[in-house]
């Protein structure tokens, strides 16, 4: 509770700058690298304060305005202890934020008239239809309306390991609910399901496309060998699985989040970073991220046409989430703005992930935001980081 001592200087230009921040109960001082607008120093002071007051360990936070990259900020270690420093192009596991990058490929798909958002998934992968799916739409599909949440028998974490094997399971599996009657939030699935369809209709996986047309937003599904040596580790306090998200847990909400457990270090494991699984293990910087959600807010840029972008914002479902149990928007594999979660635009999207990360698009303000960090929180909405870093912007 001691007051932070803090010296230095900065340019509160556009300029690289470094502020040093000592607090007496720290063994060594935080640096703050990176540059802002002097029009964002509540950002920065906010960005900051997550360390001194917050618990942050090692984070980026990027905000680009207008495809302009007016805020790029990083500080702390990429583990905890005597661990080397965070840097420019540090990546972070960024669990369901991943989500927003697999919606944003689709978005791509259906700019070049690949895959049509209102279409059956069956017409493009026939064996989908099983079970009574047949009339489930590619949107529906991305908006968590399928019904096919979790395995319905026993899983292990190995099981999301085999995307191919996991999707062929699941398209044929009966859903937990009538198709289009719900929403509940595909925690892992999704990004099984998607990658199965993406390929049958665009002839690479999600990891590929990727890997081939976002090079230059430095984000990958899994974690590839060159790499590696950039990843941060992820920490999480004791006790934390996805299992203790729940209590008296539904069938659905079982099949989701608990089917199997998922253990918050898993990011950590050589096996889940050379896994496809584009809900929940994509690696990326804020940098990165800020600035392909920046790219939308202009309408789109020169990945998603304006027409495409606002029919995969639409809002496709709008009531209770089934499997959170918390009021959801869900547009086509976007999550739309609901309870402020993006600041005050009703138009805002994007999507958060497991633990902390976030990522959205204000086409109002038109601005990308994105915030990844190492040190898990244990708040499923509301973490304290994320509130302050919004309400600064």
């Amino acid at each position: 509770h001691r007051q932070p001592r803090l010296w230095g200087t900065a340019n509160l230009g556009c300029q690289r700058f470094e502020k040093l921040l000592k607090v007496q109960s720290m063994d060594s001082p935080i640096i703050i690298h990176g540059h802002f607008s002097p029009h964002y120093q509540a950002l920065y002071d906010a960005f900051t304060a997550n360390f001194i007051e917050r618990g942050d360990v090692g984070a980026a936070a990027a905000l680009v305005v207008d495809g302009e990259l007016v805020v790029d900020l990083w500080a702390g270690t990429v583990a905890p202890g005597e661990a080397p420093p965070w840097q420019a192009d540090t990546l972070a596991n960024i669990w369901s934020t991943t989500k927003g990058v697999t919606a944003i490929c689709f978005a791509m798909l259906a700019t070049r008239g690949q895959i049509d958002y209102e279409r059956a998934v069956a017409e493009y992968w026939p064996e989908f239809a099983a079970n009574g799916k047949g009339a489930v739409t590619v949107a529906q599909l991305l908006s968590h309306q399928a019904g096919l949440c979790g395995f319905r028998r026993p899983a292990r974490v190995e099981d999301f390991y085999d995307a191919h094997k996991a999707a062929k399971e699941l398209a044929a599996m009966e859903p937990f609910w009538q198709p289009g009657s719900n929403a509940g939030y595909h925690a892992i699935t999704i990004g099984l399901l998607a990658t199965a369809l993406f390929e049958k209709v665009e002839g690479r996986s999600l990891r590929q496309f990727v890997a081939d047309e976002l090079a230059d937003y430095d984000i990958s599904i899994g974690l590839p060998a060159i790499r590696a040596h950039r990843a941060a580790t992820m920490i999480a306090p004791p006790h934390m699985g996805t299992e203790a998200l729940m209590t008296e847990l539904t069938q659905p909400q079982m099949a989701a989040l608990a089917n199997p457990p998922l253990d918050p270090l898993l990011p950590n494991d050589p096996a889940w970073r050379a896994a496809e699984i584009p809900s929940a293990n994509g690696f990326a910087t804020a940098r990165g991220l800020a600035q392909l959600y920046g790219e939308l807010a202009r309408g789109g840029g020169n990945l998603v046409s304006p027409d495409v972008l606002r029919t995969a914002t639409q809002v496709r479902y709008d009531a209770l989430d089934a499997v959170l149990g918390v009021p959801a928007r869900w547009a086509a594999g976007f999550l739309r703005n609901v309870s402020g979660i993006y600041g005050e635009s009703e138009a805002a999207y994007g999507h958060g992930g497991w633990g902390g990360s976030f990522a959205f698009a204000d086409p109002d303000r038109r601005i990308g935001f994105a915030y990844t960090m190492n040190r898990m929180g244990t708040d499923l909405i509301g973490d304290p980081r994320n509130i302050a870093l919004i309400a600064s912007i």
